[in-house]
């Protein structure tokens, strides 16, 4: 039987190529975007597997509407991907509380709400998968990305306690972190007023968003294949790095933070009462 996938933000990069993969496998998707007009194209050529729908995914009546109505009409959703999503790039103090909870919506608040919104169909059928779609900075921050970042680590933390709760229910959860690929994320970002003392730290961030947009060498076909791999696989992993810059700078980070806990596991483990 084939599987009904409902993406989010489905015009452009991941989502789109989410969504011809998922087609090319026999799939049935609904894609959803806030600009429905961009996927004209996808529906006409697969008007039997591919209807767009307008979304917006901090929109909670509209989710709430949007999973009813998907349901009503195929009877179930097997695949939910959690793609929508933009950069930003400011330093911590020069991001504002709008900025940041803007994101937070986006990238936390959106994701949970259709999180909860399909949970009670693929928990009734003891199957499904949720996809998050996270980011290196999911694992690893940098200057200039705390804002971004912050969402990502949020959303991780969330989906890791997520797949303990459904694992059990035949529920599957899978956090995607890619690296550098060629999609909108660049081109589709936030940018917070500028504060001269951070020109050493966040400037360099600055200036490779703004000059790396279309130059990234990840391709977002072949990462929609490795996610449905994973996603058929015996052993869905809970986390799937794409990308040689995101392995690399998760295998760093993960050696700084060994490094740390090692070289104070003493002063950390020497807090208890003393009897």
């Amino acid at each position: 039987m084939s599987r009904v996938w409902l993406v989010t933000g489905a015009n452009s990069g991941f989502g789109r190529a989410i969504t011809e993969a998922a087609v090319a496998a026999g799939d049935v998707v609904v894609a959803t975007a806030r600009r429905v007009e961009a996927l004209a194209d996808v529906v006409a050529a697969h008007p039997d597997q591919v209807e767009a729908l307008r979304l917006d995914v901090t929109d909670a009546a509209g989710i709430e509407a949007t999973v009813r109505d998907v349901t009503g009409r195929h009877g179930r959703i097997d695949v939910l991907v959690n793609n929508a999503g933009r950069t930003h790039v400011g330093a911590v103090e020069e991001t504002s509380d709008a900025e940041l909870r803007a994101l937070f919506d986006l990238h936390v608040f959106g994701p949970a709400a259709l999180t909860r919104a399909v949970l009670p169909g693929m928990r009734a059928r003891r199957s499904g998968a949720i996809v998050q779609l996270s980011s290196v900075g999911g694992q690893a921050s940098m200057a200039g990305f705390g804002a971004y970042c912050g969402t990502k680590f949020a959303l991780e933390g969330m989906s890791e306690a997520l797949a303990e709760e459904v694992g059990p229910l035949g529920v599957k959860v899978l956090i995607v972190e890619p690296g550098a690929f060629r999609t909108e994320l660049f081109g589709n970002r936030g940018v917070s007023a500028e504060i001269d003392d951070y020109a050493d730290t966040v400037g360099p961030t600055r200036s490779m968003v703004e000059g790396g947009h279309g130059t990234q060498p990840g391709d977002p076909a072949r990462a929609a294949a490795a996610i449905l791999a994973a996603l058929d696989a015996d052993e869905t992993p809970l986390r799937l790095a794409l990308g040689s810059d995101a392995i690399d700078t998760i295998l760093d980070h993960l050696d700084r933070v060994r490094t740390d806990l090692t070289v104070w596991e003493w002063v950390g483990r020497d807090t208890a009462f003393s009897r």
